[in-house]
This record gives structure tokens, sequence and C-alpha cells, in this order.
């Protein structure tokens, strides 16, 4: 599964579905006319930072495929079958 990160904060939020979160101030009126209201921040510029975490790392992580190659190259590699069985039962259940 491939996560597509390319979309920015500003972008997220106006996707036709979002919701605008409101300030403290806007739900405390709200509370008085009896609804229930949740307010989510999150700064944008760690969302930002996260961005460009995820986009900066290698889509294939050449150290892991370099030393798979060369332990299978040795016949070191060995595989688990229960190890493998209970992953295919975990991700299909």
């Amino acid at each position: 599964m491939r996560i597509d990160l390319t979309q920015t904060a500003s972008q997220i939020a106006s996707e036709p579905n979002s919701k605008p979160v409101s300030t403290p101030d806007a739900a405390a009126s709200d509370l008085a006319g009896g609804e229930d209201r949740t307010t989510l921040s999150s700064s944008e510029q760690s969302l930002s930072a996260l961005v460009s975490t995820a986009m900066s790392s290698p889509e294939v992580r050449q150290d892991k495929v370099d030393e798979l190659t060369q332990a299978i190259g040795a016949g070191s590699y060995q595989l688990d079958p229960e190890k493998i069985a209970a992953s295919m039962i975990d991700e299909h259940a």
C-alpha cells in the first residue's frame, strides 16, 4: 500500500468534505445552544515537516534489498513458514 503525501495541509483543508474547525470562543457560544462540539487543532508546520520527511524517504530501502540479496547468495537466508502463515492470517483478519 502506498500513501500519497503530495497534498499540502492547505489542499487537505480545502477538500469538499472538510469542515472548518471552530475556535474555542465559537465552540463555547455553540454549547449554549445545546450542541456538542469538538475542537481539533494541529500545527501546519508540523504537518509540513511530517510530509517532508515522508517524501524524502526512499521508496525502496536499498540497504534491506542488498542485505537480503547477500543472504540469499550466501545460502544463509532462512524462511520461517509459521511466521509467514501468521502474517498472512493477520493481514486478512
